[in-house]
C-alpha cells in the first residue's frame, strides 16, 4: 500500500468543497458532548432544512407523509413531474450521519434525492428515521422496516399510481448503506403483499468492529469520518451494556453477522471510496455477499473520499448517480 504521503497527493478536492466538509466536520464535532449526548439545539441552528414543495422544481415536486407520529417517523416522497402513465421504480432511501445526525429535510438529502428522483426516473422515499443517542439499536432498522410495512399496506392512499412497488429498491449512504442492510435483512423475512424487494445499494456504508483495520490506521484525518467520530457514534447506537464493536450491527459481516445464505437477499451495489477509513470493512461486506452465494456490485473510486457524492461539483458524483441507474435498470430487467 503506498504511503500517506503519496494517498494524500491524489486527494485534489475543489475549494468549495474543502471548505463545507471543514465546516460540517467542525460543526458537527461541536455538537458531540464528552458525556455521548448530542447538542441537538446546536444542530438545529446549523442544520439548514428545506420544506416540502407541492410544485415541481427541477421537474421534482415534493411532500412529506406522517408514519407514527408518536416517534415522529415519517418520509419525505420526491416524484418526477410531469406525472405519467410509465410505471417507475420506488427507491427507498436512508439518509447518512452516523445514526446522529441530519434528516430527509437537510438540505444536502433534499438536493440528492432531487437529483435521484430526476435522473433515475423513479420515485424516492426519504426516511427520517430516530436518531441515536435518544434511541439506540434496533430503533432505525425498525423505522426502516415500518416504512416497508407502511408503504405496503397503504400504497394507494399515499403513492402515485405509476409507482411500481413490484420493483422496490433501498438505499443509503454512511449510517443510511448499514440501515438499508439491516432492513433487507428484516424484510425477507417478513410477508409483502405488493411490496417486492429487487436491490439495494450502499454507498459507502457505515460498517466497523472491534479491529483496526489497515485503512483507518493510515487514513488519519481523511475528510468526514475519523476512527474517534466512528466510535463516538457506534457508542451512541449500540444499546446501554454493549461495549464490543462486533455486535451484529456494527460488524455485518463478522463472528456475530446474520445468516443470509438461506434468505431471498436481494442485489446489492456496494460503493468504495478510496480515501474513506472504512473502505476495508466495506470491501468485507462485499466479499462476504459472495461468500453467502449472494449477487454483488463492488464499484470503486479510488480518488475519492467519504460521501463525496453529495457534492455536486465533483465530476464522479454524477458519474455515480448514472452508475446507480444502470443497477436499478439491470435489476429491473431481470424477471421478478
Amino acid at each position: 500500500m503506498p504511503s500517506m504521503a503519496t494517498q494524500r497527493s491524489k486527494l485534489n478536492l475543489p475549494l468549495k468543497t474543502r471548505i463545507f466538509i471543514s465546516l460540517l466536520y467542525t460543526a458537527t464535532g461541536a455538537a458531540c458532548r464528552s458525556d455521548g449526548s448530542i447538542n441537538r439545539r446546536l444542530l438545529r441552528f446549523l442544520d439548514y432544512q428545506v420544506a416540502p414543495n407541492p410544485k415541481p422544481t427541477n421537474s421534482v415536486s415534493t411532500s412529506d407523509t406522517t408514519v407514527d407520529a408518536s416517534r415522529n417517523l415519517w418520509f419525505r416522497l420526491f416524484s418526477p413531474s410531469p406525472p405519467s402513465d410509465i410505471l417507475l421504480p420506488v427507491v427507498v432511501f436512508f439518509h447518512g450521519g452516523g445514526f446522529t445526525f441530519l434528516s430527509p429535510a437537510s438540505q444536502a438529502y433534499d438536493a440528492v434525492c432531487r437529483k435521484f428522483a430526476r435522473k433515475f426516473s423513479a420515485f424516492v422515499v426519504s426516511v427520517n428515521y430516530r436518531l441515536a443517542p435518544e434511541h439506540t439499536y434496533p430503533s432505525q432498522y425498525e423505522d426502516g422496516l415500518d416504512v416497508l410495512k407502511f408503504l405496503n399496506d397503504n400504497r394507494d392512499a399515499i403513492l402515485p399510481e405509476n409507482a411500481d412497488l413490484s420493483r422496490c429498491f433501498l438505499a443509503g449512504d454512511s449510517a443510511g448503506g448499514n440501515i438499508a442492510h439491516n432492513v433487507a435483512v428484516r424484510a425477507c423475512k417478513e410477508g409483502f403483499g405488493t411490496l417486492k424487494l429487487r436491490g439495494i445499494v450502499c454507498i459507502q456504508p457505515f460498517f466497523g468492529g472491534e479491529e483496526r483495520t489497515e485503512a483507518e490506521l493510515e487514513l488519519v484525518g481523511a475528510p468526514l469520518v475519523s476512527v474517534p467520530r466512528a466510535d463516538f457514534c457506534w457508542k451512541a447506537l449500540l444499546p446501554k451494556g454493549s461495549t464490543n464493536r462486533d455486535h451484529p450491527a456494527v460488524n455485518v459481516s463478522g463472528p456475530n453477522a446474520e445468516n443470509i445464505a438461506e434468505l431471498d437477499f436481494p442485489a446489492t451495489m456496494v460503493v468504495v471510496a478510496g480515501f474513506d477509513p472504512l473502505k476495508d470493512w466495506q470491501r468485507r461486506y462485499y466479499e462476504w455477499l459472495k461468500a453467502s452465494g449472494k449477487e454483488a456490485t463492488l464499484v470503486e473510486y479510488p480518488s475519492m473520499m467519504h460521501a463525496f457524492y453529495i457534492f455536486p461539483e465533483l465530476q464522479e458524483a454524477s458519474q455515480l448517480i448514472m452508475q446507480i441507474k444502470d443497477f436499478i435498470n439491470h435489476c429491473c430487467s431481470k424477471p421478478s
